[in-house]
């Protein structure tokens, strides 16, 4: 997390409650833990886990007096997950929190009986996630802000944007498990929009340089940065290639644009982990995950930054302005 160090990060997650990486913290007999599960740094997620325990907090517990917290990270490698998500079940953790959908999918496929809370940009039906959205039928339940179905929306933001534009970018981490879906509902939006729709991949930060290369050889001037939360974490070398090769990169959540990048287009995901942190709250105190429907975020939201516009030599369309929901000046 830009301009965040280890002693502010923890201070955000409750004094201490946080471990660091993989350490557990004393809790007292009897406190119910709750076991996170996370793909990417835990610094990257540390203001989304902060709105996590205040929706715990709303259902009354908190980290450090009723509850335990116990994070595990896979920082960005995703096979270690199914380790990482057996670790947390052999602690016998209360609830166990996914925030990813490779993280969920892990914890699916670790367990049937513990009580599993997810978040996840893909359908969770199509996931073999729950039966239902209405009667999760299962062990788990949690939110869903299916990101990753406004592929279409967000390739149309981006042709708005460069309206003259032949060929679009994209970049994908094809460990991602909506990697392949969201890869072909690109291709389609884009051959609605009669564009060419060029894809480079990246599964490591250190793979990013190729990629964006790649971009350059190829002269794609407009990029689409897929939802994916170890772009999250990569987002300063991201937004700085994109500055390099003079791309104009369209992004999935606002802390891409708040930390510098030139648009963004998704719901609020500190809303998103604030209702995970209700429903882990609601299992601790009886609800079965089976009864509690899957939530879905219906609000999204378009930022622009008029600052990395003007930095880029970029003109952001009256029309797409007149859209933004946010606006950085």
């Amino acid at each position: 997390m830009s301009g965040m160090g280890r002693r502010e990060f923890v201070a955000l997650l409750g004094g201490g409650a946080a471990s660091w990486p993989l350490g557990v913290r004393a809790q007292q007999p009897g406190m119910p833990v709750v076991g996170i599960l996370n793909s990417t740094t835990l610094e990257a997620q540390a203001e989304r886990l902060a709105a996590f325990q205040q929706g715990l907090k709303e259902t009354g517990f908190v980290a450090g007096q009723n509850v335990s917290i116990d994070y595990r990270s896979a920082e960005g490698l995703t096979d270690q997950l199914p380790i990482l998500a057996r670790d947390l079940i052999r602690r016998q953790v209360s609830v166990l929190v996914a925030t990813s959908t490779a993280s969920a999918l892990a914890a699916k496929r670790a367990t049937t009986a513990l009580p599993i809370v997810f978040l996840t940009g893909g359908d969770p039906i199509e996931l073999g996630l729950v039966a239902s959205l209405n009667r999760p039928g299962g062990n788990a339940t949690g939110v869903s802000f299916l990101v990753n179905k406004l592929v279409a929306k967000r390739l149309e933001l981006l042709s708005d944007l460069a309206p003259t534009a032949a060929t679009l970018g994209m970049l994908i981490d094809p460990n991602n498990p909506n990697a392949k879906a969201d890869e072909k509902d690109a291709q389609a939006a884009a051959g609605v929009l009669d564009r060419k729709l060029l894809v480079v991949k990246a599964a490591s930060e250190s793979e990013l340089d190729a990629a964006f290369a790649t971009l350059g050889e190829q002269q794609v001037a407009n990029l689409f940065v897929s939802a994916n939360v170890n772009f999250i974490a990569w987002r300063d070398r991201i937004m700085a290639l994109a500055m390099r090769y003079a791309i104009a990169a369209s992004y999935t959540t606002r802390e891409f644009v708040m930390a510098g990048g030139l648009m963004s287009y998704g719901p609020n995901q500190t809303e998103v982990f604030h209702q995970v942190g209700v429903y882990a709250g609601r299992i601790l105190t009886g609800s079965r995950p089976a009864d509690l429907p899957v939530m879905q975020s219906a609000r999204f939201e378009l930022l622009i930054n008029l600052k990395t516009a003007k930095a880029q030599t970029i003109e952001i369309p009256p029309a797409l302005l007149a859209l933004a929901d946010e606006v950085i000046e």
